[in-house]
């Protein structure tokens, strides 16, 4: 064994240390990982916006391969820094240094970290910096995070003269680091637009050159918060009109839009200094408990609820809420870079306090919508007992033991942490998959063709069926419903949930299915990383000489031609056409398959799409298929 000693510790200098573990600052390196460079970059533009001096921000992604962010703020300081070099150079090299530590510069931000500029710089192949401040036009560049001109006299190179002020950061991400550097415009636009949602003053334009995806859009939300409600829900029958409160407590902004739709799902989205909280936090918990008492106070004072009346649950008083919660903080405390997840004490009193007193307020004065709130609550109770029953009974019947559909080839090993279960349509290759694989750690579960559409059954019907059944007793953790809580992830007895079916049109229905009864009954298992999707391959290639080669796409079967002129090749319509060792080499073995982990980006979209594709309103779904039919991937 090596000798632990002094000379065992490693000191990383500048962004070494971001380069070598990007996961700690970014999440991932995945399309989120990468999305969220330019997130970062928008933040600090949004933060001069906070600040009173910039009132437009645009984001480009350009042909080459660069994203784009400009804002016409005060421009990243210049002048010579203390530590004798210019600030901008100081901001983009050294982690935890900016202007938002002293309340000074920025009352409230969202860049509190002080490594988002720096962290994008070391995660960027190339980044070029313009700071547009005194009637000059200041440039810099670095090279994976090490600038790449020389300063003159520790002072940044004057290249022009401009009326402009604010600054415009470029970058290439990485392809060292990242799996892709190609953004997702779509996520990219969603955001911004959620920014402009939340900054009613402030105007953002999104430009996307690259070819084939051009479109220039300008988002400018005079409503706010009110107006992303409406859009969150079209197409939707309210129960109410829309409820908006703000207020100061604690010097903490707090600003909430809700209104209740005849939709049975809750959407609660919160923001703390424009950063969605997508993993909620401690201004969520607040709003939640302290609404919940207060519709149970509202509704015992009305008569709704008797004396012997039990209060209605959490779950009851949000069902068919849509919220959005918005707070802003002098000094926030975020769960991680990434801050999807608030852990701000204050945040909880804050939040509790705004809404306890400008919602009693409210309601007051709009007895209707108080009414209406209350009627949603009662609605949800009584289908909440009446699913309870139909669960007991169903849960109670022999039928739900747990021999499920009987085919659970389970593993030998009870280390959940090292342990996979494939999911397997057909009995074919279910009897494949068991003979290939490693029986220590790998279970199989065949299921017999499509699952049920989980988004237009009951929730009898879904309890009913056979393969659902199967699956939530082989995970073991239970599951979640608009109306109970029974999930427990810590009892989930395989750390990958691998869905492998056909490369075909009817796999990736399957798939679809699967994926929607665990995004909708089981969202933990995707939010934390268990499910993923085999990767199967569609071709195998026999050339007159050398090996046989798997190809797993139409662009690999492309390059191989390129390669190879004479060659025989074979195309699998299934699974079932594989024999056992060929499963496991191209599809099992954990030493050379290829999966693909499932995980969600943007939480609404998500949803939304859900609902559009898997769900009964047929007429957005048709619209979806017609502008989206180019991008069609035909199996044929």
């Amino acid at each position: 064994m090596a000798k632990y000693n002094a000379d065992s510790i490693t000191v990383l200098e500048g962004l070494e240390a971001v380069r070598r573990r990007p996961g700690m600052y970014i999440g991932n390196t995945g399309s989120r990982g990468l999305n969220h460079l330019v997130y970062e970059i928008v933040d600090n533009a949004v933060d001069e916006h906070l600040a009173g001096y910039c009132d437009k921000i645009t984001v480009t992604l350009q042909k080459d391969g660069y994203a784009s962010v400009e804002d016409n703020g005060r421009g990243i300081p210049v002048d010579m820094h203390q530590k004798g070099v210019s600030a901008e150079r100081v901001v983009f090299t050294t982690l935890h240094a900016g202007g938002k530590f002293d309340n000074t510069s920025y009352k409230v931000s969202g860049g509190l970290h002080g490594v988002g500029s720096s962290v994008v710089n070391a995660l960027s192949e190339e980044m070029e910096v313009f700071v547009y401040q005194g009637g000059k036009i200041y440039r810099d560049l670095y090279h994976r995070g090490i600038p790449t001109l020389e300063l003159e006299d520790g002072l940044l190179p004057v290249i022009g003269k401009t009326r402009k002020s604010g600054t415009c950061i470029r970058f290439l991400p990485d392809d060292t680091i990242f799996e892709r550097i190609r953004f997702k415009a779509e996520h990219i636009r969603n955001r911004l637009h959620e920014v402009a949602y939340l900054n009613p003053g402030l105007t953002i334009l999104f430009r996307n050159e690259r070819a084939g995806e051009e479109e220039e859009i300008e988002f400018h939300e005079s409503e706010g918060i009110k107006g992303y409600l409406k859009e969150l829900n079209k197409g939707k029958n309210p129960s109410c009109e829309p409820i908006y409160v703000k207020s100061v407590s604690e010097g903490i902004e707090v600003e909430l839009a809700l209104q209740f739709t005849d939709s049975f799902e809750e959407e609660i989205l919160g923001f703390c200094n424009n950063i969605n909280t997508v993993e909620g936090g401690t201004h969520i918990t607040g709003f939640k408990a302290r609404y919940t008492a207060l519709i149970n106070s509202y509704a015992r004072e009305l008569g709704t609820l008797k004396e012997k009346d039990n209060n209605f649950t959490g779950a009851d008083t949000r069902c068919g809420m849509t919220a959005i919660l918005a707070i802003k903080h002098p000094d926030p405390q975020f769960e991680g870079q990434t801050k999807t997840k608030l852990g701000s004490t204050d945040a909880t009193r804050a939040v509790s306090n705004v809404i306890g007193d400008e919602l009693t307020l409210y309601f007051d004065k709009h007895l209707d919508a108080l009414k209406a709130c209350i009627s949603c609550a009662e609605r949800s109770a009584k289908i909440r007992r009446a699913e309870e029953r139909t669960r007991s009974n169903l849960l109670s019947k022999p039928v739900f033991s747990f021999d499920g559909n009987g085919k659970l080839a389970n593993c030998e090993s009870r280390d959940a942490s090292m342990n996979e279960i494939f999911i397997v349509e057909g009995d074919s290759a279910g009897g494949s998959a068991k003979t290939a694989r490693n029986r220590r750690h790998q279970a199989i579960l065949p299921i017999r063709g499509k699952i049920l559409n989980v988004e237009k059954a009951s929730m009898d019907k879904v309890l009913a069926n056979l393969e659902i059944k199967s699956m939530i007793e082989a995970f073991g953790c239970g599951f979640s419903e608009g109306y109970g809580h029974d999930f427990d992830i810590t009892r989930l007895k395989y750390d990958k949930i691998i869905i492998m079916t056909d490369a075909d049109v009817d796999g990736s229905h399957i798939a679809t299915l699967l994926l929607t009864f665990f995004y909708r009954f089981m969202p933990e298992l995707i939010t934390e990383g268990h499910v993923y999707l085999a990767t199967p391959p569609l071709y195998k290639a026999i050339p007159k000489k050398g090996p046989e080669e798997y190809l797993y796409d139409d662009a690999a079967l492309e390059r191989y031609k390129k390669k190879h002129k004479e060659f025989h090749l074979q195309r699998y319509k299934g699974l079932g056409e594989m024999d056992a060792e060929q499963l496991w080499e191209t599809t099992m073995d954990p030493e050379h398959r290829v999966l693909r982990q499932v995980s969600v980006e943007d939480a609404y979209l998500a949803g939304h799409m859900t609902g559009v594709l898997m769900g009964t309103d047929v007429v957005p779904r048709k619209q979806f298929i017609h502008d989206n039919a180019s991008m069609a991937d035909l199996d044929v």
